[in-house]
């Protein structure tokens, strides 16, 4: 074990050194989870190449976990995430909070309700998110405490999967807000979640490696991008 661990970082000091060595001034690596990555990173990105003509991303999409591995391995500058905890050497950013909503059929009324709570979707067909991730955890969490029973017929780690789970008239699901306002709502509505549950979105960077000018300023583009979207209706 102890000999695995050698060759483990041993392996990581050569990649650091090679992906050090590719880092430059008008280059931002990013990586992100991809109910980040499919809507508020990419209109990010091409709102500052347009301010900042010139420069080049490159782009990942991993999960939380990944993400720290690539920062200590210098192969990305920034990372995006949801509730995201520190590790050794990342340091977190906060970048704004988002809220939880319930997503059903453009059909479903609720009877003129704006706002739900998880009893009204019982013995509803619900579509659960996978509780591995943050926020898989912490909605696992939030429905267990309200003690009611729901009638699960499927369940989805990625959350885009269970916005199009909805639209195709499976059931209804309960995400985040980000999601829920990403590509197109035909076929799906929004109610918000009450009592209200949070979440977070940070940028994640290495504690020992200051962010270069150009990531530093896209890190403040990427929070008024998010501003910008969790400021809608």
């Amino acid at each position: 074990a102890h000999v695995k661990t050698v060759y483990t970082d041993v392996d990581r000091l050569r990649h650091m050194a090679a992906n050090l060595g590719t880092a430059s001034a008008g280059r931002i690596r990013v990586a992100s989870t991809p109910a980040i990555g499919l809507e508020v990173l990419p209109t990010a990105i091409a709102s500052f190449v347009e301010q900042h003509p010139g420069t080049v991303f490159e782009v990942e999409t991993l999960h939380l976990d990944e993400i720290g591995d690539a920062l200590r391995e210098s192969r990305v500058d920034l990372g995006l995430a949801f509730n995201p905890s520190t590790g050794p050497g990342i340091g977190i950013e906060p970048l704004g909070v988002g809220r939880f909503v319930v997503l059903a059929r453009e059909g479903d009324t609720f009877g003129g309700k704006s706002e739900l709570a998880v009893a009204d979707l019982a013995g509803m067909p619900f579509i659960a998110l996978n509780s591995r991730g943050p926020l898989g955890q912490a909605l696992s969490e939030y429905i267990a405490a309200q003690h009611v029973e729901l009638n699960v017929v499927a369940w989805s780690e990625t959350y885009h999967v269970a916005r199009a789970l909805v639209a195709q008239g499976l059931g209804v699901t309960i995400t985040d807000e980000i999601t829920a306002r990403s590509g197109p709502a035909a076929g799906v509505r929004r109610f918000r979640l009450e009592p209200a549950l949070q979440f977070e979105v940070g940028v994640l960077h290495l504690d020992s490696m200051p962010l270069s000018v150009s990531a530093g300023r896209f890190a403040e583009h990427l929070g008024t991008t998010l501003g910008q979207l969790l400021g809608g209706d």
